[in-house]
C-alpha cells in the first residue's frame, strides 16, 4: 500500500520524542512490509489541514495520525468523510480508541501491527453531522474536564494529577439539569447528573471504552440527580470496572438520538473524545455502522 503518516508532535508522548529518529524507524517497519510511505510531522495548529489535504489525495491506500485522542478523533472524522482507510498510532494520555481496537499502546509497538495489519469496516459516531469514535457526554464528565481545563500541567502525568483533583472537586459540586430525548421512536423525560452516549457500548473495564466498534448500536447511559455520596458511589463503580452493572446507571441502546433541553442554560457543554465542546441548542446523535475504514492488526481486530 501507499501510505501517508502524519504525526502531531505536540501530542501527548510525541512531545518528547525524537521524531526525526521515530520517522527512520516508521519508514524501516513499513518499507520491510513492503508499503510505500510518506511522513509529515507537524503542529497540533496544523494537523486539521494536513489531514483535509491528505484524505482528499486518490494517489494514496490509507492513511495513519499519530497524537491524543483529540488528534485521534479528529483523523477519524476526516477519514471518515473522504473515504480514507486510517490507522492510528496512540500517542496520548488514555488513548481510548486505540484499546477499543486491541492496539498496542507503545507507540513503536504499534508499528509493525499496523505495517502487518488489515483494513475492517468500523462504526462511527456523529454529533449534529460532527464525528466521534469514542463518546459524547454531559453532566459529570463535562464539569470534571471544565475544571482539570483550569489547572496547569504539561506532562501526561500532571494531566492525570489534575483529572484526579478535578474529579474529587466534582463529587462535592455535581451537577443537575433535565432533558428530554427521543430514541427510536421512544421520547421520554429525565432529570440528570450525567449522560454518556457512546461509540457501541462500553466494555467491562474502568476506562469506559468499548470491545467492539462493530456493533452498529449507541450505548445511551444516564444517572438521575446525585448528592456527593452518589457521586462517590458511581465513581467507585466505574473504578471497579462495573459502571454498566451500577444501579445507579440506566442504560439503552439506540441507532439514533435526539436530545432537548427543556431549560436553556447558559454555557452548556458537552464533552466529545475528550475535548470540552459548547453547546448551542439541542442534539442529534447517529451511529454509521461500517462506515469508518481502519487499519487494525491482522488477530487483534475487534470480533465481529
Amino acid at each position: 500500500m501507499k501510505i501517508k503518516a502524519i504525526f502531531n508532535r505536540d501530542g501527548g508522548t510525541f512531545r518528547t520524542t525524537d521524531m526525526e529518529a521515530y520517522a527512520t524507524e516508521v519508514e524501516e517497519v513499513f518499507h520491510a512490509a513492503g508499503h510505500q510511505i510518506e511522513i509529515a510531522t507537524v503542529s497540533g495548529d496544523d494537523m486539521g489541514d494536513v489531514l483535509e489535504k491528505t484524505a482528499g489525495r486518490d494517489d494514496l491506500d490509507a492513511m495513519i495520525a499519530g497524537g491524543g485522542d483529540g488528534t485521534i478523533s479528529a483523523a477519524a472524522g476526516v477519514a471518515w468523510k473522504n473515504g480514507m482507510p486510517l490507522g492510528i498510532v496512540p500517542a496520548g494520555t488514555m488513548n481510548l480508541f486505540a484499546r477499543s481496537l486491541k492496539l498496542p499502546l507503545d507507540i513503536y509497538q504499534v508499528l509493525p501491527v499496523l505495517a502487518n495489519g488489515r483494513i475492517i469496516a468500523a462504526d462511527i459516531g456523529s454529533v449534529d453531522g460532527r464525528a466521534f469514535v469514542h463518546q459524547f457526554s454531559m453532566g459529570l464528565h463535562a464539569r470534571m474536564v471544565r475544571y482539570r481545563n483550569s489547572y496547569d500541567f504539561a506532562s501526561r502525568w500532571g494531566k492525570i494529577r489534575a483529572s484526579t483533583r478535578a474529579a474529587v472537586n466534582v463529587i462535592f459540586n455535581p451537577p443537575e439539569f433535565s432533558i428530554d430525548f427521543h430514541i427510536d421512536g421512544v421520547r421520554e423525560h429525565r432529570d440528570i447528573s450525567a449522560l454518556s452516549v457512546s461509540n457501541n457500548h462500553f466494555g467491562a473495564n474502568a476506562l469506559m471504552y468499548a470491545d467492539d466498534v462493530t456493533g452498529g448500536r449507541l450505548g445511551f447511559y444516564t444517572a438521575p440527580p446525585l448528592k456527593p455520596s452518589g457521586v462517590a458511589k458511581l465513581a467507585t463503580d466505574i473504578i471497579r470496572g462495573k459502571f454498566r452493572e451500577s444501579a445507579l446507571i440506566t442504560e439503552t441502546s439506540a441507532s439514533e438520538i435526539e436530545l432537548h433541553f427543556p431549560k436553556k442554560r447558559r454555557g452548556i457543554n458537552c464533552v466529545l473524545d475528550g475535548e470540552l465542546v459548547p453547546l448551542k441548542g439541542d442534539v442529534s446523535l447517529r451511529i454509521h455502522p461500517g462506515e469508518l475504514k481502519l487499519l487494525v492488526g491482522k488477530d487483534e481486530a475487534p470480533a465481529a
